[in-house]
């Protein structure tokens, strides 16, 4: 075993502050014995169960750990421009190699702020990577702070009472109750880490020239004309006035504490900024200023150093490289838009502070009000997965919408995600591609996958509600919130024109919505109205002549009816009414029905949408026909998610993990990539459970004449090199009924070859994995053979998988209707299908160092499934070093 490098980490607390934590270094000696010296004495006696001797061999066991006999972590925050320890854990391997003692101390002062949960946390993170599988620690008995730590951390202890000492034990692997307790802790701490950017008591903006058209005194002026609720300064080098307010030469001569800074000074001053901000007493910061990651090597490492900075303080950073901040309920709009949105329920995050500017402005031409704006830019610190730990509890914000370039935990972001998408709509549009769609698409698998395979099976399984274009975006999200959880898909259509009907509906089908024969009760009541000329089926053509009041009459009806679970309401102006006076009825008469059922209108106007339906929350208003098919049916998507069982990840028995790992490390130390020789690929599926048809390895044409006799005719001769395409290189015969015939197969192939029995029956199908640089590993599920790549339709899903996530892929699309028995052949076990796919995603997580593996062709039969062939290519992981930790 060989000791990984520890990179420093940032942990988040109860109170919002953030906490540094790093290897100890022979050069903390003195300040590791100032931290044992500043402990109470009942700390001291706590920690080493009596009152230890202050000395530098007290802390020599804590010093360079190197992680496999032993482990330490120090906790540190930046006071008075020293880095100062205020925590730390160390462990130390028992003789049994799989057992290791753990022990943590914190400062008196700093207690009761999370601090040991986390040191704990990361510690047993750090013990879990270099092969420790479980933790004791000896306690005292009245050691109620270090006792309550270790039961509130969620892993599975066992305790047991000796002479006054609690032995507590616990195993470190990681489980579904240990995830959820680290997912409450961080809820809560990044949401008191936040409040100063949403709850702002005080804002300070840095770099505000008098000038009009410079940022900064674009933006403090906007917080002016905002009506902010709390006290705003300007700072700048001169200290003069902006807009008639008092300015400062510095942000330490304003006279009250401040909560969120902005700073918009050139690139090359920001760190100054920051930190005579952070030196204040600022726990936000918001960098408006460009030159950072954006630009280069040289403002990556800029930008790290702002990171540290911050972080060495405890604080969180907004940007750098980005629009600002805005939130309705203290009116505060520190952005240096031209148009502020109006007060809202949707919280809006943006990683482009242009297409923000685009999305502020469609929303305001809209009518849509957002209940905040955050521009997060590079996303150094406060990150989309930040945003929406805020909003999940935020009573002002009803639905989310988010423009994401990139990702930078999508493990974390699925979990956060699945769980607010629960309880409030999430829509985003992605742009960009990631680095996945660069690979070498050496297998089936790899090839099928693609650069937005991982975005769509991230966003599905979260239930986030993907768009696909700006307008599409902020059509759905008006409709989703404004309008009632849709309870079906069938739509009731009302016009006044017949062409403009069958277009809705043709759109309206197209993205899997019905349009259902109306009830009989609705029918009359519309033929009471309506003259004998129009018709009343679905669509319902009023005729030309329709005037506000058949609006106004009809649209109640419609929406009474049990039959469709959503209305779409079409106008064109003709000379019987106007498209204002049209908006106005069917806004009464929306009002007036009362109903839990989304009402869409699309008002055809040379003016755009009219002014009564502008942000109404009793229609949702569109421009055209298709757009609100098109929102309608994402609305669909997002209910029948929410039907949707939670799911639960199985556990998987069987799995020979010491096995699996002997053949990766084998084949590692012979190559950093490459594909496995045959009989690797098979003890490794092997070593998951995976069910394969029995092979043989030959070197002759004898040896295979022998191997087949054994396995017995018709055969199947192919080459054993690693990672053909057997099939592309003529590496394959099929069906081979005697010696002769697999004596001629070895010889056009050549050896060495795979000899196997012929099986014949099922459908063919395939299933893999591709690991993912950003987002893991991916399980891949669709039709197979010959033609996996022409027919296309893989599904992909992130690991791990629920149950349900296994059962979507096995029946639905072509490969679940091959599953089901397609033109009468019979139908496949779906359970020994799902059960494949969970092994498989299983040994993705378990196994980084599997880059790409192809199973196909797999024969799904009735009463199981066989993999007939295996590809599986081997290249040693690159570690991903993530600083932020929540």
């Amino acid at each position: 075993m060989t000791a990984v490098a520890t990179d420093v980490v940032d942990v988040i607390l109860r109170d919002g502050t953030t906490l540094r934590l790093r290897p100890p270094r022979r050069e903390d000696t003195d300040e590791l014995l100032d931290f044992f010296g500043t402990l109470s004495q009942r700390s001291m006696y706590l920690r080493f169960h009596g009152f230890a001797r202050l000395g530098p061999e007290l802390v020599e066991q804590l010093l360079d750990p190197n992680w496999i006999d032993r482990g330490a972590l120090l906790g540190t925050f930046l006071e008075d421009g020293r880095e100062r320890v205020v925590a730390v854990a160390n462990y130390e391997r028992l003789r049994d190699p799989a057992v290791a003692e753990a022990a943590f101390a914190v400062a008196d002062a700093y207690q009761r702020r999370g601090i040991g949960t986390r040191l704990v946390e990361q510690l047993a993170e750090l013990a879990g990577r270099h092969g420790i599988e479980r933790i004791v620690a000896e306690v005292l008995a009245d050691n109620r702070d270090m006792l309550g730590v270790f039961e509130a951390i969620g892993f599975e202890l066992t305790r047991e009472l000796a002479g006054g000492e609690i032995e507590i034990e616990f195993p470190i692997a990681l489980t579904e109750r240990y995830e959820e307790r680290v997912d409450e802790r961080d809820h809560v701490a990044v949401t008191a880490s936040l409040r100063p950017f949403f709850e702002p008591r005080s804002v300070v903006v840095i770099g505000v020239s008098r000038r009009r058209g410079s940022i900064g005194g674009e933006l403090f002026r906007n917080i002016l004309e905002a009506d902010f609720a709390g006290a705003a300064y300007p700072v700048n080098r001169e200290g003069s006035a902006v807009a008639g307010v008092r300015a400062y030469s510095a942000i330490a001569d304003v006279p009250e504490d401040v909560d969120l800074a902005v700073i918009c000074v050139p690139a090359a001053g920001v760190l100054e900024a920051a930190r005579e901000a952070l030196e204040k007493g600022v726990r936000a910061l918001v960098v408006i200023s460009a030159g950072f990651a954006e630009t280069g090597r040289e403002g990556a490492e800029r930008q790290d150093q702002l990171l540290a900075l911050v972080r060495s303080h405890g604080a969180r950073l907004i940007g750098p490289n980005c629009l600002g901040i805005s939130v309705a309920s203290p009116n505060l709009n520190a952005t240096f838009a031209g148009r502020a949105a109006s007060p809202g329920n949707i919280g809006f995050s943006s990683q482009s502070g242009a297409l923000g500017l685009a999305l502020l402005e469609a929303a305001v031409t809209r009518g849509l009000g957002l209940s905040a704006f955050v521009s997060i830019g590079n996303k150094a610190d406060v990150s989309t997965n930040d945003l929406l730990e805020w909003w999940e509890d935020d009573p002002a914000t009803e639905a989310i919408l988010l423009y994401v370039e990139s990702f930078g935990n999508p493990r974390r972001f699925g979990r956060l995600a699945r769980r607010v998408a629960r309880r409030k709509p999430i829509l985003a549009l992605k742009s960009g591609t990631s680095a996945s769609g660069q690979r070498a698409a050496s297998s089936h698998t790899a090839a099928l996958a693609g650069s937005e395979a991982a975005v769509n099976a991230l966003f599905r399984q979260a239930g986030v509600i993907r768009a696909g274009s700006l307008e599409e975006l902020i059509d759905t999200v008006g409709l989703l919130s404004s309008q009632p959880r849709l309870s079906g898909r069938s739509v009731g259509i009302l016009t006044n024109a017949g062409g403009l009907g069958i277009l809705c509906a043709d759109s309206c089908e197209a993205v899997g919505l019905e349009l259902p024969p109306l009830s009989g009760e609705t029918v009359a009541a519309l033929r009471s109205v309506l003259p004998a000329e129009a018709s009343v089926a679905n669509p319902v053509d009023m005729l030309g002549g329709a005037t506000a009041e058949t609006y106004s009459a009809l649209v109640p009806h419609l929406v009474a009816d049990p039959r469709v679970a959503a209305v779409i309401v079409l106008f064109v102006p003709a000379v019987s009414a106007t498209a204002d006076e049209v908006a106005e009825a069917v806004q009464r008469a929306a009002r007036a029905a009362g109903a839990d059922k989304p009402i869409l209108a699309v008002i055809m106007s040379s003016e755009g949408i009219p002014k009564a339906l502008r942000g109404s929350p009793d229609v949702a208003a569109f421009a055209y026909p298709e757009s609100a098919a098109r929102a309608l049916g994402r609305a669909a998507e997002r209910a029948d998610w929410l039907r949707r069982p939670h799911g639960a990840i199985p556990v998987i028995e069987g799995i020979d993990h010491e096995g699996a790992h002997a053949v990766i490390e084998r084949s590692l130390v012979r190559a950093d990539d490459a594909w496995l020789e045959p009989d690797d690929a098979r003890k490794l599926l092997l070593a998951y459970g995976v069910p394969l048809v029995p092979e043989l390895v030959a070197g002759s044409a004898d040896e295979a004449a022998a191997a087949a006799r054994e396995l017995g005719f018709p055969a199947v001769v192919k080459t054993a090199a690693p990672g053909a395409h057997k099939t592309e290189t003529g590496g394959i015969a099929l069906g081979l009924l005697d010696e002769a015939a697999v004596r001629d197969a070895v010889d056009r192939i050549g050896c060495p070859v795979i000899v196997q029995p012929m099986i014949s029956g099922g459908a063919e199908l395939l299933a893999g994995i591709v690991q993912d640089p950003v987002f893991g590993p991916l399980v891949a599920f669709g039709p197979g053979g010959v033609y996996a790549e022409l027919i296309g339709d893989a599904t992909f899903r992130m690991a791990p998988l629920t149950d349900i996530d296994a059962e979507e892929m096995v029946c639905e699309g072509k490969a679940g209707r091959l599953v089901a028995g397609f033109r009468g052949s019979p139908a496949a076990s779906v359970s020994a299908l799902t059960d494949l796919v969970h092994r498989l995603a299983r040994l993705g997580e378990d196994l980084p160092a599997v880059a790409e593996l192809d199973l196909n062709p797999v024969l799904a039969l009735p009463d199981g499934c066989s993999v007939v062939d295996a590809r599986i290519r081997v290249r040693s992981p690159q570690p991903v070093v993530r600083t932020k930790t929540w």
